[in-house]
């Protein structure tokens, strides 16, 4: 799994933050995709990397400025009773 933290300028409020998620969903098989205005980025949860030419042409279209991109590799923390 994979975690991308993709920064974008342009995003106001709830509204553009779901507009940014929904582009995302269309192109992307995502695990999860949240985005936030205040922070100015998107996160989202892939099982493979997301290809950063297609990312930024995603956002593009959607209107909002693409800034950049990092991604990282995501290990799902959770509960658990068997911790050693």
């Amino acid at each position: 799994m994979t975690k991308t933290i993709v920064k974008i300028d342009g995003m106001m409020c709830g509204m553009c933050e779901a507009h940014v998620n929904d582009a995302i969903r269309k192109v992307f098989d995502v695990k999860k995709v949240t985005s936030s205005h205040s922070k100015g980025e998107t996160e989202i949860i892939s099982q493979e990397p997301i290809d950063t030419d297609k990312i930024k042409a995603v956002i593009d279209e959607t209107g909002y400025k693409f800034i950049s991109v990092e991604s990282e590799p995501y290990e799902k923390k959770g509960f658990s009773l068997f911790k050693k």
